[in-house]
């Protein structure tokens, strides 16, 4: 009795210094005041004027605009990929899939320093005219957020019996035809699940995006964070929080999902 109220208290105040942080910014975007040390009434006020802020809307558009393409681009990718790694021989299979897990192992930073000096050393090698901008933060984004797809999707292809598309080829079905009649059907919902994570992925990244985008462009984080330098307004509490609303009903989609497929 007494290890499982420990055990418990434990997690509690565990999930207490995780949460506090965000309850409290989510406590002051609704403050009146703009004082965090008092409490001066509810207030819709700093949505508002988020809403109306057009920088903020512009970045809030280049966002959800890069974490789309960026996730049915990676979705897609990241789908024939797995079906590719799955068709290898265990040796291969398992070599190409540690590969894959690397980018998601390493360092943020690393990747968006390596991107960053790939996408230079391509333009002085080349000679071409290409600065870094909205394509170089789509570019970065797709690659990062293909290993997540992979993991997405792999799991639903090992429980896909293969006797059924071979009986379909039998049947006298084209490859296209079978994969899209009777492969897909069985791994659409880890395809679905890939997808929502690359765009979460998308959505939250800052690290990757700060060392790619180059000037002229924002997204959400790297437009908080130029905010925050110059000092922090009640609408950066307002946009936080929406973001961390947004993330939070994809995650439990996302696990909603998962957890469907382990039952079934």
């Amino acid at each position: 009795m007494v290890k499982k109220i420990s055990q418990r208290i434990y997690i509690f105040l565990l999930f207490l210094f995780l949460y506090a942080p965000i309850l409290t910014l989510i406590v002051l975007s609704f403050n009146a005041s703009k004082s965090r040390a008092r409490w001066g009434g509810f207030t819709l006020e700093w949505y508002t004027e988020l809403f109306n802020d057009e920088q903020i809307m512009t970045a809030l558009t280049t966002t959800l605009i890069i974490a789309f393409l960026s996730a049915l681009i990676a979705t897609a990718l990241g789908t024939f990929a797995s079906i590719g790694i799955n068709s290898m021989k265990r040796r291969w299979k398992s070599l190409f899939l540690n590969i894959t897990n690397i980018p998601m192992l390493n360092a943020d930073i690393v990747t968006g320093i390596s991107l960053m000096l790939l996408f230079i050393g391509f333009r002085e090698l080349f000679k071409i005219d290409f600065e870094l901008g909205f394509t170089s933060v789509l570019i970065s984004h797709i690659t990062f957020n293909i290993p997540y797809v992979v993991l997405s999707v792999m799991p639903k292809l090992s429980q896909t019996d293969k006797s059924t598309y071979e009986a379909a080829l039998d049947l006298g079905a084209t490859p296209a035809f079978a994969f899209f009649k009777v492969i897909l059907p069985d791994i659409f919902p880890g395809v679905i699940t890939g997808f929502l994570l690359a765009f979460t992925m998308s959505l939250d990244d800052f690290v990757i995006t700060h060392f790619t985008k180059g000037p002229g462009i924002d997204t959400l984080s790297t437009k908080i964070y130029t905010e925050v330098r110059k000092g922090i307004k009640p609408e950066m509490y307002a946009l936080s929080t929406l973001l961390f609303v947004t993330v939070l009903v994809l995650l439990l989609i996302i696990n909603s999902k998962s957890s469907k497929h382990q039952r079934a």
